[in-house]
C-alpha cells in the first residue's frame, strides 16, 4: 500500500536557488499564523484579489465555470462572484499554514461541527467509512479540524512542479492525518477502509471519460466519476458526506456531517452519481463563492463536443 508515515523533513535537500522563493512563502506563512485570526481571513481576501489580477488562466476557467452554473444571474452578479471566490481561494492559502502551525486550543475555538455523531455512530459499527466532500475553499482547514475529534487517513494528488512545497505540505499534514495515500492507489484506499478507518475523499473533479458517466450538476451534464460506488462496493464502508463553510463572521467555519447515505451503492451508477452531485450542489448554492471554481470543471463534454475553456 502506498502508505506514508510522518516523514523526516531534510531542508538541507531544498537549499538550491530555485527553491528559495518557496522558502520565502512558507516562512512568510508561519509568521501569518502568528496574528489574530480576523487579520488573518483579512489578509487572505486582499491576497486572492491579488491572485484575481494576475492569475488570467484561472480567472477564466472561474469565469466559465459561474457563467455555465448561474446563467440565471447578471453578468455583473456573475463578475462579484468571480471576485469573491478568488478571495475566498486567497484565504484557503492562509487557512492551510494555519492548519499545518495552528494550536490545537486555537483551532477547537473555530470548529462548529453539526452532527459529529453520524461519523461516530457509523465509525463504531465496525467497518470503514468514506468521509466525502467536496472541494470547497475551506476544506483543509475542515478537515484538520475534523482530525482533532476522528482519525483520518487521506487520498492526495502528488504537486510535481514544486518539490520543496509537495515534500513540505505531506510532511505537516502527516501530523494530523493518521495516514496519506496517493489519489491513483485504489487498492490502497479499500485495504485501508477494510481496516475500518475513516478516509477522506473528494471526489468532484474531471478525470475524463476513464470511469466516468455524464450526470447533472449544477444544470450542467457533468463528467463525474464512478468511483465512489465502486470504493463502497469493494469495502463494504459506509459512505458519510459532510461540507464545510466558512463563517462570514469571522468565528471560524460550519462542518456540517449529513447521515450516512442508504442503499449506496444501488447498483445504479448514474443515480449514485447523481445523488452525491445534487449533494454538492445543495451547499454549492447555499455559498457559491465558497466552491472551487478555478479548476476545468466541465472539461470533459457529451459527444466528444469541444471544451468551454480558453486556456
Amino acid at each position: 500500500m502506498a502508505e506514508i508515515a510522518p516523514p523526516p523533513f531534510h531542508a538541507r535537500h531544498y537549499l538550491a536557488p530555485r527553491h528559495w522563493l518557496t522558502w520565502i512563502g512558507l516562512g512568510l506563512l508561519r509568521l501569518v499564523v502568528l496574528l489574530p485570526y480576523p487579520i488573518m481571513m483579512w489578509l487572505g481576501g486582499l491576497l486572492g484579489q491579488l491572485m484575481y489580477g494576475l492569475m488570467r488562466c484561472r480567472r477564466s476557467v472561474a469565469a466559465t465555470n459561474i457563467d455555465m452554473a448561474f446563467p440565471q444571474l447578471s453578468e455583473p452578479e456573475r463578475k462579484a462572484l468571480v471576485v469573491e471566490h478568488f478571495r475566498n481561494s486567497g484565504r484557503t492559502i492562509i487557512e492551510s499554514a494555519l492548519s499545518w502551525w495552528g494550536k490545537k486550543e486555537r483551532l477547537n475555538k473555530l470548529a462548529h461541527i453539526h452532527n459529529l455523531e453520524y461519523l461516530t455512530e457509523a465509525a463504531a459499527k465496525g467497518k470503514g467509512v468514506v468521509l466525502l466532500s467536496a472541494h470547497f475553499t475551506s476544506f483543509e482547514i475542515a478537515a484538520r479540524l475534523l482530525t482533532d475529534r476522528h482519525p483520518l487517513q487521506f487520498l492526495y494528488k502528488e504537486q510535481k512542479g514544486n518539490p520543496l512545497f509537495e515534500s513540505y505540505t505531506t510532511y505537516r499534514r502527516l501530523h494530523y492525518f493518521a495516514r496519506a495515500i496517493t489519489h491513483h492507489d485504489l487498492r490502497g484506499m479499500i485495504r485501508g477502509l477494510k481496516e475500518k478507518l475513516t478516509c477522506w475523499y473528494l471526489p468532484d473533479q474531471d478525470f475524463g471519460t476513464n470511469q466516468s458517466l455524464f450526470a447533472p450538476f449544477m444544470g450542467v451534464s457533468t463528467s463525474t466519476i464512478t468511483t465512489t460506488s465502486r470504493i463502497a462496493r469493494m469495502s463494504g464502508a459506509v459512505v458519510v458526506p459532510y461540507f464545510p463553510l466558512r463563517r462570514h463572521d469571522g468565528s471560524g467555519y460550519d462542518i456540517h456531517i449529513l447521515p450516512p447515505l442508504e442503499n449506496f451503492p444501488s447498483g445504479d451508477e448514474l443515480a449514485d452519481a447523481s445523488l452525491i452531485n445534487q449533494l454538492i450542489e445543495t451547499y454549492v448554492k447555499q455559498e457559491p463563492a465558497q466552491y472551487l471554481w478555478m479548476h476545468r470543471r466541465f472539461r470533459t463534454r457529451p459527444d466528444n463536443a469541444p471544451s468551454p475553456y480558453e486556456c
